[in-house]
């Protein structure tokens, strides 16, 4: 299993080039509402930007499923 600040460090990069802003920090709670960039088609360009910095694929029930950015790193962990 992947240590989870390594997830978390590579995540808060895809972020970043994502939404274009390096002052982005990530933390467990944060979702689309606290980013006044994410919108659906932003989040298709994150999802797509974590598939491949990650090496996973994501099916739409996991993406659907995600709560927050915790939630996305304990999945990532989990496909690791």
């Amino acid at each position: 299993m992947t240590h989870r600040d390594d997830v978390r460090d590579r995540l808060q990069t895809v972020f970043r080039e994502t939404f274009d802003d390096d002052s982005i920090e990530l933390a467990d709670e944060m979702t689309a509402e606290d980013l006044d960039d994410w919108d659906s088609v932003s989040h298709i360009s994150l999802v797509l930007a974590v598939e491949r910095e990650f090496g996973v694929t994501l099916n739409a029930a996991e993406i659907g499923s995600l709560e927050n950015v915790g939630a996305m790193i304990a999945m990532l962990r989990a496909k690791k």
